[in-house]
């Protein structure tokens, strides 16, 4: 590729940015505008455009930190997108014009995280070999508990006496248009009492989200003899059944909900998708895991799928000269 150039995005790009994104090989509707600016308050933005002449080849969803710059940190994936007719010799090139720019403009290093591969709509692992090419240093490595929806699916018994529980208890399931009961209720309180922690979003950015993606933000709240028990958020992409948030009523003992919530979940509501993404269980720049919660996601048949953070040396832009023979 020749005649390479970096631009970095303002509001008149907006259009071309969300065309684009909706084309690309490896995009989910968490790079669309309207998604990535719901807390733009919060980071000092800084994506990338690259264009050959007149065409755009690529975008980076990023923001900056003084003299770094950031993977978008308000998302929970994100690295460079692409096109299907982008090949693997093109986003070599691309990267390093990208990593090139950023040293050129005083950015010493370039943190990016990747997209994990059950987001992709086709195989779109040339960012991960262009990184080792320009030794970038992994710094975090997560484990995603995945259910690859093709495959048979198979559950444990101790799953099975949950749901015949929840089915005793006649619990009920119900897909809500709010998120207010769900956060106050039972998510709000259960991280405070279990991790002193508080939702990455609020009541009022959720239904914001939902009211701009409602294809894609679902709220599913579990009730027995009217009172919520549990529930989970739901972001849907093309491929993939993502669970946002996952909790249960602290203070009411186990009644089989979540087990009841996810068998409905897996075998009917999202049935039709390619994978269901229970999530991580790590903590610790994930150097930890939660065995209990890995347990539980592998005890409906989940395996593992890898989320990897990597850290670049702008300067590295170097390292992918002669690369071609």
């Amino acid at each position: 590729m020749k005649n390479l150039t970096v631009k970095k995005y303002d509001q008149n790009d907006y259009k071309i940015w969300n065309d684009f994104v909706s084309q690309a090989k490896n995009a989910t509707f968490l790079f669309h505008r309207n998604f990535m600016e719901y807390h733009k308050d919060r980071f000092e933005d800084f994506s990338l455009l690259i264009f050959e002449e007149e065409k755009l080849r690529a975008i980076l969803p990023a923001n900056k930190n003084g003299n770094t710059v950031y993977s978008h940190q308000g998302l929970t994936y994100g690295g460079l997108v692409y096109k299907d007719e982008t090949k693997q010799t093109a986003v070599i090139e691309i990267f390093q014009t990208v990593l090139s720019f950023l040293n050129k403009n005083s950015f010493e290093k370039l943190y990016l995280k990747t997209i994990p591969s059950i987001y992709h709509l086709k195989p779109s692992d040339e960012i991960l070999y262009t990184l080792f090419l320009a030794d970038a240093k992994l710094t975090r490595r997560d484990s995603l508990s995945v259910i690859d929806l093709a495959q048979e699916k198979s559950i444990s018994k101790i799953r099975k006496r949950g749901i015949k529980k929840a089915l005793l208890n006649k619990l009920i399931i119900k897909e809500e248009a709010g998120f207010e009961l769900f956060w106050n209720e039972v998510l709000i309180p259960n991280l405070d009492n279990k991790h002193n922690a508080k939702p990455v979003h609020s009541i009022e950015e959720m239904n914001h989200l939902q009211s701009l993606f409602p294809e894609n933000i679902h709220q599913f709240n579990v009730y027995f003899e009217d009172k919520i028990v549990g529930g989970t958020t739901v972001f849907e992409t093309e491929t993939t059944a993502h669970c946002q948030y996952i909790s249960k009523n602290p203070n009411i003992e186990d009644l089989g909900s979540l087990d009841f919530l996810f068998q409905y979940l897996i075998q009917e509501r999202f049935v039709h998708k390619r994978f269901f993404d229970f999530g991580i269980s790590n903590e610790n720049q994930g150097k930890n895991l939660n065995e209990g919660l890995t347990y539980w996601k592998e005890s409906f048949g989940a395996g593992t799928i890898i989320h990897d953070f990597y850290e670049i040396e702008t300067s590295n832009y170097t390292k992918l000269n002669g690369i071609f023979v």
